[in-house]
């Protein structure tokens, strides 16, 4: 007996800009307005099914149904923390697993007082950047995510926590920059008044160092901020930590800053995981003194995170507050963030990487990829 044809996956209609959208509809000889109306029923009234959108026709709506999910992702679990820092692990289309992190009341990450209610944010499944600190690429890299799965973690988060996220951070599963035209696409849906209305200055894209596609996120018109994971402040150090330093050395990552700090109107800021014996050191807090002065950035400590089948480990508190000191007395903004959800392993890509271990997912349905980035790599 012959098998059937596998299902078509539907695209994520959360993804579509409005643009796009009246394009699509051109192609379906209907009428531009109808996108006005179409994403007032997906962003604004977020109804569950196509046939609610009673204003269409029945034949656009079964067209619509045809091609595009509403929800592409379904909500697996949440875990909670004692201070509120809340985990929720989401399964994709393909098996696969996602998670987002929501973080209420959080000191924000400039250093300043905030009750923002602060969404981190993944942009792939897994990660090929190997960051050594880091849980997300332990199985290695399996695909990017689409801008409609992107957006779709802060409606469905939104939806559970019964709340309105209004300051998101790129910071969760994968390297933003690594997806950058789904990354971009996301911005503009979550941004635009037709869309989900956050702010872009409400917006954080955190990277590795990815010097080229920062550089083309400078030229990007909305007013995104933007964090640099650096980790070392040394050539020497930080290629211990961030293996993309060796495509991508601090010398270049920080010519790209530069152009950056050219183009917009607002500070960087150097996210700084401090690990016992390997970038603690008060030479590496002089270097980091000196390169957060020429860059005008600000500086957020964060001590390390114990990840599950990692041995490095978080310097003393006495320790910490040595390497703050040296920032604070050369001038440097620093924030020393002893972070929230440490007790529910809110290391990026723990919780998935453990649902996806027990399912045996990670070896049986797409298998991981690692790609190791040295000089030649792509």
């Amino acid at each position: 007996m012959p098998l059937d044809p596998p299902a078509k996956v539907k695209s994520p209609i959360l993804g579509l800009t409005q643009a796009h959208l009246v394009e699509l509809l051109a192609e379906w000889q209907e009428p531009a307005y109808r996108a006005a109306q179409i994403l007032e029923w997906v962003f604004k009234r977020r109804v569950l099914s196509f046939d609610d959108m009673t204003n269409l026709s029945r034949s656009l709506r079964a067209k619509l149904a045809e091609h595009f999910t509403l929800r592409s992702m379904t909500y697996s679990s949440v875990t909670g923390s004692h201070d509120t820092t809340r985990k929720f692990l989401f399964k994709l289309h393909d098996g696969r697993y996602v998670e987002t992190v929501l973080i209420p009341a959080n000191p924000s990450l400039y250093g300043e007082a905030s009750d923002r209610l602060t969404l981190c944010v993944s942009s792939q499944v897994g990660c090929a950047y190997d960051c050594k600190f880091c849980a997300s690429g332990l199985a290695g890299f399996t695909r990017n995510l689409s801008a409609g799965e992107i957006v779709e973690q802060i409606v469905q988060v939104e939806a559970i926590a019964q709340d309105r996220i209004d300051n998101l951070v790129f910071m969760g599963m994968g390297e933003p920059l690594a997806n950058f035209t789904h990354l971009l696409h996301a911005i503009e849906c979550l941004n635009a008044p037709w869309g989900v209305g956050i702010g872009a200055r409400h917006m954080t894209v955190s990277t590795s160092g990815v010097a080229p596609n920062i550089k083309k996120l400078a030229d990007f018109p909305l007013q995104v901020r933007l964090a640099i994971s650096l980790h070392g402040a040394s050539n020497e150090v930080r290629e211990m930590i961030m293996p993309v330093n060796r495509k991508h050395p601090l010398e270049e990552l920080f010519e790209a800053l530069a152009y950056w700090n050219n183009r917009r109107n607002q500070r960087l800021t150097f996210e700084f995981i401090l690990i016992a014996g390997v970038n603690d050191s008060l030479d590496q807090a002089r270097l980091l003194a000196k390169a957060a002065k020429s860059l005008l950035a600000k500086v957020n400590l964060i001590p390390y995170n114990t990840v599950e089948g990692l041995s490095w480990e978080r310097p003393s508190e006495a320790r910490q507050d040595a390497f703050h000191a040296v920032l604070l007395n050369a001038g440097v903004t620093a924030t020393l963030r002893r972070e929230k959800g440490h007790d529910i392993a809110a290391a990026c890509g723990q919780l998935r990487l453990k649902q996806e271990t027990a399912e045996g997912i990670i070896d049986s349905v797409i298998p991981a990829k690692r790609i190791t980035i040295g000089a030649g790599a792509a």
